[in-house]
Formats: C-alpha cells, structure tokens, sequence
C-alpha cells in the first residue's frame, strides 16, 4: 500500500499538458514521421536504382 500511496502523491506532482499543448505535440509527432517516411523512401529509391543501375 506505501507504494500506491507514494505513486499517488507523485501523480499530484506532475505537470499536465493542456488540450492545447497536446495538439501541437501530436501534430508535430505526426508532422516529423511523414517528414522521415518522404526522406526514407526517397533515399530507398535512390540505393535501389544505384544498385540496379550496377548489377546490370
């Protein structure tokens, strides 16, 4: 029971986001994974078309 107790009072201490706040993180989150996915695919395009381009 000290641990619940003590997992409570820690609650108590943080900080939460407002639905403001947390919309913007989502959208940043989200903004920055297809940013990746663009640069990855493209950088995956491109190693297989040097690779083909060489095995041919």
């Amino acid at each position: 029971m000290k641990f619940l107790r003590s997992v409570k009072d820690e609650m108590k201490k943080v900080t939460w986001p407002t639905g403001k706040q947390l919309r913007k993180d989502t959208l940043v989150v989200i903004e920055m994974a297809l940013i990746f996915t663009v640069i990855f695919y493209i950088m995956d395009t491109a190693i297989q078309t040097v690779f083909a381009w060489i095995l041919q």
